[in-house]
């Protein structure tokens, strides 16, 4: 199944052309406050963290580690955002959480509802120091998800200001690309936008395994970006195989270039 994003907000009116580059992120969505800017804004798509809470009762709440707990459970961020049409990306970072969220993924979520990607890094990638989950474990956990769910399936990477930061290499992707060639969903992969220009003759590769492979590009806060490291990828496939999850001003720079 292709990912079946694009002709959501496109069949909607969301977005005026099946571009990826057209879909708006709001990130780290994990407290109210947070979230009721994002869904008053006009972001596409809602990121947010997924952990299990610290204390009892033992739930999934919203929250990126080092934090224990949130104002805000999973409940809450699903049933709140379901009737506003936007799409969801939850982010897990262990494994720990993974089965009780999708227990109510499949409680609160239907055919109807908008876009759900699950994400999580399950190889070391470029630089990568963080531990990634368990390639079997996660996809065992998620593979009884609804065909349309798109798995957001990435690497652990790290990036270093002044040096010469490897990219993805070969032995990467193919890796990635043997888990992921069976898999029923569609899948993307989180790509970071500071290591595309080392990477482009593999990631290409990548792309070109299968028609439910798509890139989101995506940078951390003190990376340096050239939109000119970008734009190769997008002369190279069409748009509705690469999403930008990138800072506005990116973005917006990067779709006036073509």
């Amino acid at each position: 199944m292709c990912d079946p994003t694009l002709d959501y907000l496109y069949g909607r009116g969301l977005i005026r052309k099946r571009d990826a580059a057209e879909v708006s992120w709001s990130h780290a969505v994990n407290t109210r406050r947070r979230l009721k800017e994002a869904l008053s804004g006009p972001s596409h798509m809602i990121e947010a963290d997924v952990i299990l809470r610290g204390r009892d009762p033992r739930e999934p709440v919203m929250a990126h580690p080092p934090d224990t707990d949130s104002d805000m459970t999973l409940r809450d961020f699903l049933q709140a955002v379901k009737p506003h049409g936007k799409g969801i990306k939850l982010d897990f970072k262990s494994l720990e959480p993974v089965s009780p969220s999708l227990a109510l993924l499949d409680e609160l979520l239907d055919e109807a509802s908008p876009p759900l990607w699950v994400n999580a890094d399950i190889f070391p990638g470029p630089a990568g120091e963080a531990t990634p989950l368990d390639p079997e474990a996660f996809l065992r956990a998620v593979s009884g998800l609804p065909s349309h769910t798109v798995l957001s399936l990435g690497w652990t990477t790290g990036w270093t200001a002044g040096a010469e930061n490897p990219g993805y290499s070969w032995d990467m992707v193919q890796v990635m690309e043997q888990t992921c060639r069976r898999l029923p969903h569609p899948v993307t992969f989180p790509v970071r936008a500071a290591l595309l220009a080392s990477s482009f003759p593999q990631l290409c590769w990548l792309l070109q395994q299968s028609d439910r492979f798509s890139l989101t590009v995506w940078t951390g806060s003190q990376d340096q970006v050239k939109v000119q490291d970008l734009l190769p990828y997008r002369k190279q496939f069409d748009t509705s195989r690469i999403f930008y999850d990138l800072l506005e001003p990116l973005r917006v720079q990067l779709t006036a270039q073509i």
